[in-house]
């Protein structure tokens, strides 16, 4: 029963030993929030999300700390292009964010702390850092030495004589370039705080280090986020919290991206596609097994064929578990996950192979129906409905039968196509075909599949 996850930093799958029996603490890199998120955003967030439940399944105590950088260069330029403050339009795209984890399943964190919410802390970590040599001020910043620190790159595996300053910085007064701005002095027309060295505003870096020591104390189980953080910011992070005194993350743990012509999907190379213009074209439901299927550290490769296999590769879980309810009424999740699903997601979380045990119980609870041995196929879509939970894809669950909104629409809707599917089955009984195929079209240009059995028609949305 021992969960096993990649550590970045040591380069290898370990036996994960929590700091504190029975719990976990996890700190999640989130949104920068300039923009509106794409998928390839909320990738991270689902994979961290499954780990999270399959955590809590395995009986730990989850403490889930999911940032949200509301000051940062691009927030700005996009306040100074559109000419609106700087805080609406972070709190427009935080509210974006929140929507796609939400309309994709994702628990909510334990806690969401923002950037700008944490200054006090800030000033009192650079305060810390200065005082012990690591930190300097010029022109009102404050730069961390990078040479002070002796395990600086250890995460990402490079050598900092061979490190170039990054490309485009202009930040004066520093004693080596590639030394990393924690604050930024204040600038004309820019949002800032006043501190002991000056007006200015936070770097990207620091503010992590700091929320990660407020929420989850001076060391914690587990550090995640994109592999495009590991450097510079994680290596950041790392470099101001182990200087500062703090142990930091024990597991460093990275999800792989989600690419479009063999690059990474992002806003600066225009080949993005909006969480809110998906969930337009395909069902939410379906866009969670799409993203949070394959392997958390394996590149997703986006292509419309993709998510249409991953559409059809769903559908037959979803009818197999629309099939035994219509036979048996309703079924609870088992107790228990099959032994085969449990060793797959205890090895670094191996959705992949859980999800062919998945595949495998639904084959054998058809062949069940087929044989109509009833008890076998209840108790295969109770060990179905107990893996889909873990995963967030059980469309019995109350968030996607929208029960836990208060409205049971699809209730509602299912009355009424069944009215409508009885006219078209009187249609078709007094061999009225041309009527038939006329409500059937109608249902379809409406958004819904229509499959004929032998126990009746039924319907289900169409991505």
């Amino acid at each position: 029963m021992t969960i096993r996850l990649y550590d970045t930093d040591a380069r290898q799958v370990r036996d994960f030993v929590p700091l504190t029996p029975g719990c976990v603490s996890i700190y999640l890199c989130g949104a920068t929030v300039q923009a509106a998120p794409h998928i390839g955003h909320i990738r991270s967030g689902l994979n961290f999300d499954i780990l999270q439940r399959w955590f809590r399944y395995r009986g730990y105590d989850v403490t889930f700390v999911r940032n949200v950088t509301d000051i940062d260069d691009k927030i700005l330029v996009k306040a100074a292009d559109q000419g609106r403050p700087w805080w609406a339009i972070g709190y427009e795209n935080e509210r974006a964010f929140s929507t796609g984890y939400d309309v994709l399943g994702c628990m909510p964190p334990t806690y969401e702390p923002r950037a700008t919410g944490h200054v006090p802390e800030m000033i009192e970590m650079m305060r810390g850092l200065i005082d012990s040599g690591h930190a300097y001020v010029a022109e009102g910043s404050v730069y961390f030495d990078v040479r002070s620190f002796p395990g600086y790159l250890q995460l990402s595996n490079q050598e900092l004589d061979n490190l170039r300053a990054a490309e485009g910085e202009i930040e004066t007064g520093k004693r080596d370039a590639r030394d990393f701005a924690m604050w930024k002095a204040a600038k004309p027309g820019e949002p800032s705080w006043e501190t002991p060295w000056g007006r200015g505003r936070p770097g990207w870096h620091l503010e992590c280090s700091v929320m990660a020591h407020k929420y989850l104390g001076p060391v914690f189980d587990i550090h995640g986020g994109g592999m495009d953080l590991i450097f510079p910011h994680h290596e950041n992070e790392i470099a101001q919290a182990k200087a500062y005194g703090d142990e930091f993350a024990r597991y460093w743990v990275h999800n792989a991206w989600v690419t479009m012509s063999g690059e990474k999907m992002s806003k600066s190379l225009g080949n993005s596609v909006l969480v809110s213009e998906m969930v337009q074209r395909w069902r939410p439901i379906v866009l969670r097994y799409y993203l949070g299927t394959p392997h958390y550290r394996s590149m997703i490769e986006y292509s419309e064929e993709a998510l249409r296999e991953a559409e059809a590769a769903f559908a037959r879980i979803e009818g197999f578990v629309q099939r035994v309810v219509e036979k048996a009424g309703s079924v609870e999740p088992a107790a228990e996950v099959p032994p085969a699903f449990a060793e797959a997601m205890d090895d670094d979380l191996g959705v992949p192979q859980a999800l062919a045990v998945v595949h495998t119980t639904v084959r054998q609870g058809n062949s069940a129906l087929t044989a109509d041995d009833k008890e076998t196929a209840v108790a295969r879509l109770a060990e179905v409905r107990a893996m889909l939970g873990v995963l967030g894809l059980d469309p019995l669950d109350p968030h996607w039968t929208g029960a836990d909104r208060g409205d049971d629409l699809h209730g509602v809707v299912d009355s009424l196509v069944r009215l409508v599917l009885e006219q078209r089955q009187a249609a078709r009984s007094r061999k009225d075909y041309a009527t038939a195929d006329a409500i059937r079209d109608q249902l379809v240009q409406a958004g819904l599949e229509i499959e004929d059995t032998p126990t009746g028609s039924r319907w289900t949305l169409r991505g």
